[in-house]
């Protein structure tokens, strides 16, 4: 199974996947793709715009994740406009998600937070689960705890500096020996290991079970 790993950041998604798998991983800061390098040596890293390399590639692939930068479309610019930060969302996540579900033949999710507008039923109906937000063609699993769910896990501005470190190192990611990074952003932006393997294992158990049907349709011709 090929797999294509959007703005993904040092990996959080991709933390419990597992090993000997084909994927290619792209991410726009040089300074983060170093680090999920390190952290990923098999994964092919593309430092570049996931967005284009999306539209330019996405035929290659079995299994697409995106995870778009959320701050345009989170909750918190219905106080940000109310403070005079008037701007519109980026509708980059909403072109991703009408390209894949028009034209991807493979399994893909497109996962953000859950968003301060509500007129959104035409364009696509998400898969809500706990906080965040899904659009894919197959089932998102159940039982994905509120708190765990992606890039705002836990960590809150009125935490002290300690308690959230504290609550950053339940990620699993050791930064301290990066400079030039923002890591309380960095590990902010990662989405829960758990829930990036949770939604592997369905993809997984999806691509697995079309390839026997296959194999058996092919043996009884």
């Amino acid at each position: 199974m090929k797999i294509l790993n959007l703005y993904a950041g040092i990996g959080g998604n991709r933390k419990l996947w597992g090993s000997g798998l084909d994927i290619t991983a792209v991410e726009l800061d040089t300074r983060i793709a170093k680090i999920y390098s390190d952290l990923w040596p098999e994964d092919k890293v593309i430092i570049g715009d996931a967005h284009q390399y999306l539209l330019d590639h996405y035929s290659e692939f079995d299994f697409i994740w995106s995870s778009p930068p959320c701050p345009t479309h989170s909750q918190t610019n219905s106080f940000l406009h109310a403070q005079g930060k008037i701007r519109y969302p980026d509708m980059k996540l909403w072109q991703e998600i009408i390209f894949l579900n028009t034209w991807h033949k493979g399994k893909w999710v497109v996962e953000n937070v859950k968003p301060y507008y509500t007129d959104f039923a035409r364009i696509g109906k998400p898969q809500v689960r706990g906080r965040h937000w899904f659009w894919a063609n197959f089932n998102i699993p159940y039982g994905l705890k509120s708190h765990s769910i992606g890039r705002m896990a836990m960590i809150t501005g009125g935490m002290r500096g300690d308690d959230r470190n504290s609550e950053m190192e339940k990620f699993g990611f050791d930064l301290s020996g990066y400079t030039g990074i923002n890591r309380e952003k960095t590990l902010r932006n990662c989405v829960t290991p758990e829930i990036g393997q949770a939604i592997f294992l369905a993809v997984q158990g999806i691509y697995l079970d079309n390839k026997q049907k296959t194999g058996e349709l092919f043996q009884n011709l």
